[in-house]
């Protein structure tokens, strides 16, 4: 679970910081010794199978509030038992995935996004990364709650909040779905969502499944209408459980494919998932960005290379990847359910709309992000 800030007033960033989560380091299941401790999510069928991985742990980590889920750090031979118990859906390694930014916003223009029938007041867009700088001149006025499931390093200037961004990753995304309006520095897709940071990834850009599970549960515990994950890895169990849930409860969430282009069919996780929007990255001639991942699951593009955008210590940057295209499309979506659309209704207008310029749909899906079309 992360804490629980109810009682923020839209648009007033937290008096207090949200509750901590100890982000563990997991250690790799297949090199373990028996005898070696190792951090591992456990998802249980029955109130038996919680209890049996409950029994075994040297150290409980995490007890999800809705799912299904312990992670805990066990020898790896009670591990592989449990995987055995028919009581036990799966048990994995609590590993990692990482922010999809690539290197150092004519997006915003080009998906019509300032023709937009509305500017998404009254939407709430989680930005589930590395956090948001909460002084950003450019994203101050648009800031709601947060909270962390890793705690911004007590090091950086930026952590005025234990959500605080100290690596400038969530900053910049946080930027491209909901800068303000204020002629100054850039403005948003949607400029009047209200935008909550939901930090579950370090200064390095990491953070283990657990985390960003935890913090996909807590965007739909909130009832909040988007959430933005650019961020990707590997499949998990712990993950998926946590964005069944999240879909379940109406939340829309969009999704970097990934930056492992050029590949075929390597659309990372969880945008790989079919719950979410899954999201390609285009550059300023309409042509693929030359590291963006493709495949089947890819749902719609956007603009994702040499991105300018805010960017942590009150200043700007430009970044290209997914991770870029990603909140192009979560702010689009936040204008859409401001306007009343449903979680699945929202998708299928999103897409629905999209452009054709000519990509295959394994690299653009239905088509490049058009914002314009989408909310008219």
């Amino acid at each position: 679970m992360l804490g629980d800030d109810s009682g923020v007033s839209r648009r007033n960033v937290l008096k207090t910081a949200g509750g901590s989560l100890a982000a563990m380091s997991a250690t790799g299941l297949a090199a373990a010794k028996p005898d070696d401790t190792v951090e591992v999510n456990v998802g249980f069928k029955s109130e038996k199978g919680k209890q049996m991985a409950l029994a075994e742990a040297n150290d409980v980590v995490r007890k999800f509030d809705s799912l299904d889920v312990v992670t805990i750090q066990v020898p790896k031979k009670a591990a592989t038992a449990l995987d055995q118990s028919p009581n036990i859906r799966y048990v994995e390694e609590n590993g990692q995935m990482q922010a999809l930014a690539q290197s150092l916003p004519w997006g915003v223009n080009r998906v019509d996004a300032d023709r937009a029938a509305s500017d998404g007041s009254g939407a709430d867009v989680a930005i589930i990364d590395t956090g948001i700088d909460g002084n950003h001149p450019d994203l101050e006025a648009n800031l709601g709650a947060g909270a962390y499931a890793v705690q911004c390093s007590s090091y950086s200037a930026e952590c005025t909040y234990g959500w605080g961004d100290d690596n400038g990753h969530g900053t910049h995304c946080a930027g491209i779905t909901g800068a303000v309006d204020n002629n100054q520095g850039v403005v948003g897709v949607a400029p009047g969502v209200t935008l909550h940071a939901v930090k579950v990834l370090n200064s390095n850009g990491g953070g283990s499944y657990s985390d960003i599970a935890a913090g996909i549960e807590y965007v739909a515990d909130q009832g909040w209408d988007v959430g933005s994950l650019s961020l990707g890895g590997s499949a998990s169990s712990t993950v998926r459980d946590a964005v069944q849930y999240a879909d379940s409860r109406g939340v829309t969430l969009v999704a970097a494919a990934g930056n492992s282009g050029p590949c075929s069919d390597c659309v990372g996780y969880p945008a790989a998932y079919p719950e979410t929007i899954a999201v390609s990255s285009t550059n300023s001639n309409d042509d693929l960005s030359s590291f963006s991942s493709t495949g089947p699951e890819v749902d719609i593009a956007a603009p994702g290379s040499d991105i300018y955008s805010t960017y942590v210590g009150g200043g700007y940057d430009t970044l290209s990847g997914t991770s870029m295209a990603t909140p192009h499309v979560a702010g689009a979506a936040g204008i859409l359910r401001s306007q009343g659309l449903s979680n699945a209704q929202t998708k299928n207008r999103l897409l629905s709309t999209a452009e054709n310029i000519g990509l295959a749909s394994n690299e653009s899906g239905a088509g490049l992000l058009d914002v314009e079309a989408a909310t008219q």
